[in-house]
């Protein structure tokens, strides 16, 4: 699968300007960020910024973690079940109904989740809740699927669920491996996630390679399982209207997963990959950014054209917008 793991450097330095913001004909504002396009062998062909430095994918590594969860004993066979695994779900009612399903298999309830008590990060699914009068849950938190396959594993493995969620944990030192292995480098850092858990530091280079392997790997293994869940059910690692779920809807055969400040990796077999950071977390340049990378690869779709700028308002009318500069 992958070659020498080889460590990164220590330091991230900085982007370039990727993105400008547009407004009345005047340049308001530029985002920096760093992004690398590797072909279909691998092989880097265009990129900005530093992709050589690890930085924090935060959300993007699920798809590793996941792999890591099912070669730990993780026993979900459903691809939908995969999918929430890799997820950040807006909170619909779909989502909390699986995730509550899947705890229940466990005999566990939301009560047994680490991740923090949240409102659901889809803007309809958080209005509805409030409409409703309700408040933050764990179970509405974007990562409860990520977590309840930890619970299950940690039972299927007969490991201790007290503690999961700590990096010495047998679990995440699995889930570490995997992270490790599909990126080709040693985790430069280990903080702690908005959900509690680890989250490991790796370049954008390695990050976009974990998810060309992940597409490219044999059908039937593990890392192709996950690969194919996700893309089986985008509406499940996002949700109704989340930016990679459309992606993945928009352009058959693309794995994409989004991160938070500003992190979005994407694949497609027989294609390439691609990784994004924007530096101020900003993301409303993340997906211009991304488009542009894409298209290098000479991936076409409708969904892209949507995609290209993010309009800007004045008034309640458009009056400008976020495009990519690189």
């Amino acid at each position: 699968m992958v070659g020498t793991v080889h460590p990164v450097g220590k330091t991230y330095e900085g982007g370039a300007p990727l993105a400008e913001v547009v407004r009345s004909d005047f340049v308001e504002g530029v985002h920096r960020g760093s992004v690398v396009v590797l072909d279909a062998t691998g092989a880097t062909v265009a990129g900005a910024g530093d992709v050589t430095s690890p930085v924090f994918p935060r959300s993007a590594n699920k798809p590793m973690q996941a792999v890591g969860m099912l070669r730990a004993g993780l026993p979900l066979t459903d691809p939908a079940d995969l999918a929430l695994v890799s997820a950040s779900h807006a909170g619909e009612e779909f989502h909390l109904a699986r995730v509550g399903a899947l705890l229940a298999r466990a005999g566990l309830d939301e009560s047994a989740l680490h991740c923090p008590p949240d409102l659901p990060v889809g803007e309809a699914a958080r209005a509805a809740v409030l409409r409703a009068g309700g408040g933050p849950r764990r179970i509405q938190m974007n990562c409860s699927g990520k977590h309840s396959g930890m619970l299950l594993t940690c039972g299927a493995a007969g490991w201790a669920r007290d503690g999961y969620w700590r990096p010495e944990h047998p679990l995440q030192q699995r889930l570490r491996d995997a992270i490790e292995e599909f990126t080709g480098e040693r985790a430069a850092a280990v903080g702690v996630d908005g959900c509690g858990a680890p989250v490991l530091a790796v370049s954008l280079t390695g990050l976009a390679g974990a998810y060309l392997r992940l597409v490219s790997a044999e059908p039937g293994s593990v890392p192709r399982t996950v690969a194919d869940a996700m893309r089986a059910h985008p509406e499940l690692v996002g949700g109704t209207e989340a930016d990679d779920t459309r992606l993945m809807r928009g352009i058959p055969g693309l794995l994409a997963k989004v991160g938070a400040e500003g992190v979005i990796a994407a694949a497609l077999p027989g294609v390439g990959a691609v990784a994004v950071k924007i530096d101020d977390g900003a993301g409303r340049a993340r997906m211009p950014v991304l488009v542009s990378a894409l298209r290098r690869l000479g991936v076409a779709a409708p969904v892209l054209t949507e995609y290209a700028e993010l309009p800007l308002f004045g008034g309640g009318v458009p009056v400008g917008a976020v495009r990519p500069v690189w």
